[in-house]
């Protein structure tokens, strides 16, 4: 299993944001992407930060109250982005998950480049695959 790798099961084509980009589309692109959060990348594709559903809906819920204008990705996202390596194992990444608050990584190259995500689903699903595999073997 040590030879599972996290750019074997990540996703290439994620949802992404730009810190430019208004809350309220940000929320609509969550939604039809069926992400928790995503990446927020410059226009070279460097991660530069981190935008939840919490995130967009702490602001939103704010909105309501205070009957504020809309909001910018740059006003509500994190900064501080927890990512992974594609040649990380997917082994390792569980062990991390079982410990931090993410459900979702960006997967960057060594400058930082976004290269795509990996999700606790993708991490189980390819647990999964390789023990079925096993079982085969085995049975």
């Amino acid at each position: 299993m040590d030879l599972l790798k996290v750019a074997d099961y990540m996703n290439r084509y994620p949802v992404t944001f730009s810190a430019e980009m208004p809350v309220e589309m940000a929320v609509d692109r969550l939604i039809k992407g069926r992400q928790t959060g995503g990446p927020v990348i410059d226009e070279h594709k460097k991660i530069i930060g981190f935008i939840s559903e919490q995130d967009c809906l702490q602001r939103m819920l704010m909105s309501t109250y205070h009957d504020q204008q809309a909001s910018r990705v740059a006003d509500v996202m994190n900064p501080a982005v927890l990512t992974v390596k594609g040649y990380d194992g997917i082994i390792d990444l569980a062990q991390i998950m079982l410990k931090a608050k993410p459900k979702l990584y960006p997967v960057v190259d060594d400058d930082g480049y976004l290269l795509g995500i990996i999700t606790r689903s993708d991490v189980l699903g390819a647990i999964d695959k390789e023990l079925h595999s096993h079982y085969r073997k085995v049975g």
